[in-house]
């Protein structure tokens, strides 16, 4: 299970990331050929792109974002340099959020993250994502046939019919969400039906705790887990190591400060940026709104990526404060206004039948003039007044957490 899909996997970072960097300068002058693009990067200096302290000067596109730039420009909000009709297949997410699948083998991705969960030429793999207008089911249906599988399209639900499925082709491997794959194991065992065929699974799209993969390896399964999402595909995967998930080749993670598109220094936890280097459909600096932390030092698998710990939590932690919203990018512009400032933290709580927001701030030069001075910003920024706690540097806890909503109300 140490063998790898190919070199790349195994180059020095060095290398890997001159690499990257060349083809983000083609990607770049595709990606402004596309409208939206173009006005987003007007004035800055593409040609320069050359390494992550000049791609950190780009702005950040934001997911949450896409619903209303596709709705202003339909389909896709004027960020894909070519029409609809160039792509193979075209989707929609919830939000809605549409998505087109290149024209080209192994369009997301998935091939890497699927040999890596030992999955092999000759295997069939039963695919449980869904196949109806979201991208889900073909995302691993494509890794698993560019690898030489043959893929059962069995989409979730209909359970009775499934184990029918497997008992007829005896499919080595799953791939669908970890919860579905106990409801398939608990429903044979209950009908008496042999699925012991199954050995290995590719897992994604929910949480997938320790407990449970202890489970399916009690159960003869080897089970792995993806982060992939709908407009890029797989993103990072877990290998033979369970050491963390190795960041995809052709990507550029970056780990950046919520409501920033500032990277946070190595280990601190923030949200997932990706910039994709496939020139028909660019993604430059999206952030996903997901939380985690780059890990140091190249897996004991011998993949020499990057790796991140997982999913950790949400980005997006706007909340109401005497109803109006406070964001994250708020707090960002507070840090900006107090360079001496390091991580923050607000917390919003409840005073008797009162909201209380109070900005935890990590500093080494506290004085009182700097607290008043903090929270005349947070007045002039939020439009609400809100209390200030100087703290020692490396005293709040390192969770991506810049908004921290405390109220209760029972």
């Amino acid at each position: 299970m140490n063998e790898v899909y190919d070199a790349l996997e195994v180059r020095e970072p060095a290398e890997r990331e001159a690499d990257l960097f060349a083809k983000l300068t083609e990607v770049l002058s595709r990606a402004v050929a596309a409208p939206a693009y173009a006005e987003r990067l007007r004035g800055h200096d593409l040609a320069a792109v050359t390494s992550r302290d000049a791609l950190a000067t780009l702005p950040v596109l934001r997911k949450s974002e896409l619903p209303a730039l596709q709705r202003a420009q339909l389909p896709f909000g004027g960020l894909v340099p070519d029409g609809a009709g160039s792509f193979g297949r075209l989707f929609t997410s919830p939000g809605p959020i549409f998505e087109p699948e290149t024209a080209q083998p192994d369009p997301w991705r998935a091939a890497r993250g699927l040999y890596a969960a030992g999955f092999r030429k000759g295997d069939i793999v039963l695919n449980t994502f869904s196949y109806h207008l979201t991208p889900g089911g073909f995302i691993m249906d494509s890794g698993a046939r560019a690898l030489g599988c043959a893929v059962i399209p069995a989409g979730p639900g209909n359970t009775e019919q499934q184990l029918e499925l497997i008992e007829a082709y005896r499919p080595a491997a799953y791939c669908g969400t970890p919860d579905f794959l106990k409801i398939l194991l608990d429903g044979a065992s209950a009908a008496g039906r042999d699925i012991s065929c199954i050995k290995r699974a590719l897992v994604s799209g929910a949480a997938f705790p320790r407990s449970l993969q202890d489970e399916f390896t009690s159960r003869g399964i080897e089970a792995y887990q993806a982060y992939a999402t709908a407009d890029l595909g797989f993103i990072a995967y877990e290998t033979s190591a369970r050491d963390g998930l190795v960041v995809n080749e052709d990507l550029i993670v970056e780990i950046v400060r919520p409501g920033t598109g500032d990277p946070v220094p190595p280990g601190e936890v923030g949200e997932i940026v990706v910039t994709s280097l496939d020139p028909n459909h660019p993604w430059i600096r999206l952030a996903l709104g997901d939380m985690t932390a780059a890990m140091t030092g190249p897996s004991p698998c011998g993949r020499t990526n990057m790796r991140i710990k997982g999913w950790m939590g949400r980005a997006d932690q706007a909340t109401k404060v005497k109803g109006m919203f406070v964001r994250p990018e708020q707090v960002a512009e507070i840090g900006r206004r107090h360079p001496e400032l390091r991580r923050l933290r607000l917390v919003v709580s409840r005073e008797g039948e009162t909201d209380v927001m109070t900005l935890s701030a990590e500093t080494d030069a506290a004085s009182e003039d700097l607290a008043q001075g903090i929270a005349a910003s947070i007045h002039s920024i939020m439009k609400l007044k809100g209390q200030v706690a100087l703290v020692a540097p490396g005293s709040l806890p390192n969770d991506g957490k810049v908004i921290a909503d405390e109220r209760r109300y029972d």
